[in-house]
């Protein structure tokens, strides 16, 4: 089955971060540090949020709290249903973030995120090192830091397998040389992650910048672009990396997706150029509507 893509909303600044909250998608206007709504039964966006200090990743858990990678603001913050914020963490070891970039949330609670920095300003880092972190909560609303990568430089998407035993991310360093994979690290019983599993390298071309699962814990990724290689796409992988489908998206580097709609079967697609896509799909996306 095609699936043929409409721009449903934009130009926006750059488009990232989508998530079905139930009735419509959110998604993060990157460079105006918005999070707006699109409502699928009127055709238009709203503001959902502003001042988010150029959130970028997104995800909201069933209590209907929406965690942020506030890659400007370099923290991770959450906020309530009603519309306060909680700061999860800005800080690794005393030292600032970089840009916090994607993030998940799994069954326990804890947070995994990507702590990237993309782009040519770099004076203002004090890590050494572009790490995939998780937190734990802890008593009184606290939440403790881990750096669980040692081998990641730019990672970017990254989302938990459906039985939470592997963690895939996509390393996705671009220039002369540098790593672009979709890796697959073992999530190991003493919670420490094993050594990762190339499952598809992108190298020479645009790797993978965002990437959910569907229903039968296939992998939904975006990457590519018109620069070089196949172009502008959405991959679907098996969880042993094969390649099942790609399909053809008219706007060039695809940042991330997410399905939604009343039978999870439409793929909304963010993009660098900051529109707003979808398409119907055979496939359905994880969770209920």
């Amino acid at each position: 089955m095609d699936w043929t893509f409409e721009r449903i909303a934009g130009p926006f600044s750059l488009t990232e971060g989508p998530v079905w909250d139930g009735a419509g998608l959110l998604f993060s206007d990157i460079n105006t540090s918005r999070i707006l709504r699109y409502d699928p039964a009127t055709g238009r966006c709203s503001v959902y949020r502003t001042g988010t200090h150029e959130t970028n990743g997104l995800f909201r858990d069933p209590a209907g709290y929406l965690y942020a990678c506030e890659g400007g603001g370099r923290r991770i913050t959450r906020y309530d249903p009603a519309g306060s914020v909680t700061v999860l963490a800005d800080r690794f070891q005393g030292k600032r973030l970089n840009s916090p970039n994607d993030i998940a949330v799994d069954s326990r609670g804890r947070v995994w995120f990507t702590d990237p920095r993309y782009g040519d300003k770099t004076d203002d880092l004090e890590l050494g090192h572009d790490s995939v972190y998780r937190l734990d909560p802890a008593p009184d609303d606290r939440w403790t830091i881990r750096r669980m990568t040692f081998d990641t430089t730019k990672p970017n998407g990254l989302i938990l397998s459906p039985d939470e035993k592997t963690l895939y991310v996509a390393q996705s360093h671009y220039g002369e040389g540098n790593k672009r994979e979709l890796r697959a690290y073992p999530i190991r019983g003493d919670d420490t992650l094993g050594p990762y599993e190339v499952l598809h390298t992108f190298y020479p071309h645009r790797g993978i910048d965002g990437m959910k699962l569907d229903a039968e814990g296939n992998i939904i990724a975006t990457a590519g672009w018109r620069q070089s290689g196949p172009g502008p796409l959405i991959y679907v992988f098996a969880p042993n990396g094969r390649v099942l489908e790609t399909h053809p998206v008219p706007e060039d580097r695809p940042t991330n997706c997410a399905f939604g709609d009343a039978d999870m079967q439409t793929l909304y697609v963010t993009t660098i150029e900051g529109w707003l896509l979808r398409a119907r799909t055979h496939r359905r996306g994880v969770g209920r509507p």
